[in-house]
């Protein structure tokens, strides 16, 4: 399965592997199949890239769940930043049940995505407000990843793992949670989108 608002960017390379191949047949000329395996490439690349498998979502009524696939790089009170490498899915989820209050797209820097420093990028902010308090799931675009894909809008609910948006190439998301919840990753931890749990109730005792 391919996540949302892709196909064009894998077909834009197909065509250019396509047309230079079919000039070949026509002319000989072996000069054109550069061209047709670079492009190839970047098609086979963009797949794999797009790719948005299905996923087995570990419902928690008592937890927030991960917002995106990749690894912890800082904690700061009650922030989990996760950096999202080019080789880890880019379809982002909801990390708990509720209601969007808002989706906000700010404009930014250009700083790596794995930087402390990016959340002043180029940025989608998503607010949500749930039963177990107020949430905020940021999406911050890298040096490359300048195009930020949102699935929602004001005033959507949602569930547990549902996918809320996208971000094209190496890039991070921070997940902020309520203050009555105890962060149970730590930095370097690998975690996974609607799977890997970062925070759990503090009063939590048996799910």
């Amino acid at each position: 399965m391919l996540a949302k608002g892709s196909y064009l960017w894998i077909l834009s390379p197909a065509v250019c592997a396509l047309a230079p191949f079919f000039l070949y047949l026509y002319t000989q000329l072996t000069a054109l199949l550069y061209p047709t395996g670079f492009f190839s490439l970047v098609t086979v690349f963009f797949i794999i890239f797009f790719r948005d498998p299905v996923r087995d979502v570990k419902v928690c009524k008592n937890c927030i769940l991960s917002p995106a696939d990749g690894k912890v790089v800082d904690i700061r009170g009650n922030t989990i930043c996760i950096f999202m490498n080019v080789h880890n899915v880019h379809v982002n989820r909801a990390p708990f049940n509720g209601t969007i209050v808002s989706v906000e797209h700010k404009n930014g820097s250009l700083l790596p995505a794995f930087s402390k420093d990016s959340w002043r990028n180029e940025r989608t902010e998503i607010a949500m407000s749930t039963a177990i308090g107020d949430i905020k799931v940021t999406q911050i675009a890298g040096m490359l990843a300048r195009r930020i894909v949102s699935y929602v809008k004001e005033g959507d609910e949602v569930i547990q793992g549902q996918r809320i948006g996208m971000i094209r190439l190496g890039s991070r998301v921070d997940v902020t949670v309520p203050d009555d919840f105890e962060i149970s990753r730590k930095i370097g931890d690998k975690v996974l989108a609607g799977q890997s749990r970062l925070a759990i109730a503090k009063d939590y005792s048996k799910e």
